[in-house]
């Protein structure tokens, strides 16, 4: 049986490296969420994997960071 993918490893890596690379930009969770237009707890949910980003969220949440999404996925693959 396979664990749900919030609180997969993989799901894991994901979000650490989202966090990362929102602290290296120089974003709040505020901030970030002001651009992607989502309330700030939102940001929060996802990097405390409280809530998954589907892969249109996860894009959009890429583009407000200004980095490539395929970075990301390589480090789950």
């Amino acid at each position: 049986m396979m664990s749900k993918s919030v609180s997969s490893d993989e799901n894991k890596l994901l979000m650490q490296w989202l966090k990362e690379q929102r602290k290296e930009k120089g974003h709040t969770m505020r901030t970030l969420s002001q651009i992607i237009g989502t309330p700030h707890s939102f940001i929060g949910k996802v990097e405390n994997q409280e809530r998954r980003l589907d892969i249109v969220e996860y894009i959009r949440y890429c583009k407000a960071l200004e980095v490539d999404p395929i970075e990301g996925l390589k480090k789950v693959l």
